[in-house]
């Protein structure tokens, strides 16, 4: 029940982000939706493939097609001035890889994956929706540049992965992991972190 509720928090917070970048190319209120909707639920699909769990939840479930059609909505018809948009995006995409990564990596090790497999899994929960919206809204994606992004949801990912594998399940875990990727990703932001870029580049 945990899990599902973060998975919906997660899925809102991520079709928020698709829905303001949907905003700031100045789409209308369907492609607003079709970003809200890819952002909030592509993570999910490549994960719920990737385990073997078809057809993924999203499919089997309607509240995971309602919650990313409601947050993209709220977004439409709510949203604050464009001058704002890009660090709405930022701190929403954040708290949406913060949650994906925990609830990708609780997934994986329900499922039996190995402790490195389910770190990866979770990392790819976080990052799978972003790609997508941003293919579709014609920039270079976030975890394709130099910034600090997949980093802190393979960290997060990992601290679950590493409680799981001590057999430690208390609940605060998974919130700790949460937000040190939620809180290492807005630092990155706020400073102006990179990775290491090729020399001359």
């Amino acid at each position: 029940m945990v899990l599902q509720l973060l998975d919906l928090v997660g899925i809102f917070v991520f079709g928020i982000t698709g829905a303001l970048v949907g905003v700031r190319k100045k789409l209308d209120v369907f492609g607003i939706q079709v970003l809200a909707l890819v952002t909030g639920l592509g993570g999910g699909f490549i994960r719920d493939v990737l385990i073997g769990q078809t057809p993924p939840a999203a499919l089997r479930d309607w509240r995971y097609l309602v919650v990313p059609i409601v947050a993209g909505l709220l977004t439409f018809f709510l949203h604050p001035g464009i001058g704002r948009v890009e660090r709405l995006v930022n701190i929403f995409d954040a708290a949406g890889l913060a949650l994906f990564c925990v609830t990708g990596a609780l997934k994986a090790i329900e499922f039996g994956l190995s402790p490195f497999s389910a770190a990866l899994l979770g990392t790819l929960s976080g990052i799978g929706g972003g790609v997508i919206r941003d293919v579709l809204s014609g920039r270079v994606p976030v975890v394709l540049r130099s910034e600090i992004y997949a980093t802190p949801a393979l960290l997060g990912a990992g601290i679950v992965v590493v409680a799981s594998a001590l057999e430690y399940h208390a609940l605060w875990v998974p919130i700790a992991a949460a937000a040190t990727c939620f809180t290492i990703r807005l630092i990155a932001i706020r400073r102006g972190w990179n990775a290491p870029l090729p020399r001359n580049s």
